[in-house]
């Protein structure tokens, strides 16, 4: 069924002794705003758990493949598109289009955030109806940096050196703790040009909620969605600017913290009254 309401949503999850987004270009460390030290985790970090969790929970469903995978080559994906029935016989310019339609109704991450799909065969450009922020943390955090040991070596030239020690030593970065909110909006106007649907909507909900249970590893810690909080409007264009309904969640540290290392060390305001006509508040987490 095709998607007929606008939403906005805060997405709240924290982190506990991990590193929950690395910067590469920093020797891995949390990524952090410079000027206010608060953390940073990009939209891209949290778009690629979601297509984690819808290829691993989806992997028999045809219409629901992911593009932007791992060990993906692209452009064999979009010159596959070419070669469908009903897209090959068409006239250039219209078999762009076909070969668009055909990537949205197969690929669950393209009608879902867009794509670029211009790079083999040309499929065209899809402008995602899902849109995510960076989310930011609540409070400044700390990255810890920790000396680890290795007990092997990856040449015998390096024991040599060693004299049987075989140790190597690294370094590891974590986020004691950090709480983290993002803003995502979802258009329905965007939906109906990518085939974007109320069931492919609730599987984004669904992997919003339990995305982080399943990419557990040593370096992110403890990872967990604390809050979802959706608003949902009774039709397509909307009822309200999304900045003043998105302000309605508000997240502050308890009286007297000034170190938060839980989520019970915060507090999370919903301000339910008088809500625009036509919006509904639905709490999915929280």
């Amino acid at each position: 069924m095709s998607l007929d309401n606008r939403y906005e949503f805060v997405l709240l999850f924290d982190v506990k002794d991990g590193n929950p987004n690395g910067d590469p270009d920093a020797g891995n460390l949390p990524r952090i705003d410079a000027e206010t030290g608060m953390g940073l985790v990009t939209d891209v970090c949290l778009k690629r758990k979601v297509r984690n969790f819808v290829q691993m929970t989806q992997a028999d469903n045809p219409t629901r493949k992911i593009f932007i995978r791992e060990k993906g080559i692209l452009n064999n994906m979009i010159d596959e598109s070419h070669e469908q029935e009903g897209v090959k016989d068409k006239q250039k310019g219209d078999k762009t289009e076909a070969a668009r339609a055909w990537m949205c109704e197969n690929y669950y991450d393209i009608r879902t955030f867009g794509a670029v799909m211009s790079t083999g065969k040309n499929a065209g450009q899809v402008r995602g109806p899902v849109q995510l922020t960076f989310s930011r943390s609540i409070d400044p955090i700390v990255a810890s940096e920790h000396c680890i040991t290795r007990m092997a070596v990856t040449t015998p030239q390096e024991a040599e050196k060693q004299s049987g020690e075989n140790r190597t030593m690294g370094r590891k970065f974590t986020v004691p703790y950090g709480l983290y909110r993002c803003h995502g909006f979802v258009s329905a106007h965007l939906a109906k040009q990518t085939g974007f649907s109320d069931e492919d909507l609730e599987l984004l909900w669904e992997s919003l909620l339990l995305m982080f249970d399943h990419d557990r590893s040593a370096s992110r810690g403890e990872m967990s969605t604390r809050g979802l909080y959706l608003f949902k409007h009774s039709n397509m264009l909307g009822h309200a600017p999304a900045t003043t309904l998105l302000d309605r969640i508000k997240v502050k540290a308890n009286d007297g913290v000034e170190a938060p290392r839980s989520f019970a060390d915060y507090h999370v305001d919903v301000d339910e009254s008088e809500l625009p006509n036509g919006v509904e508040l639905i709490r999915r987490l929280g």
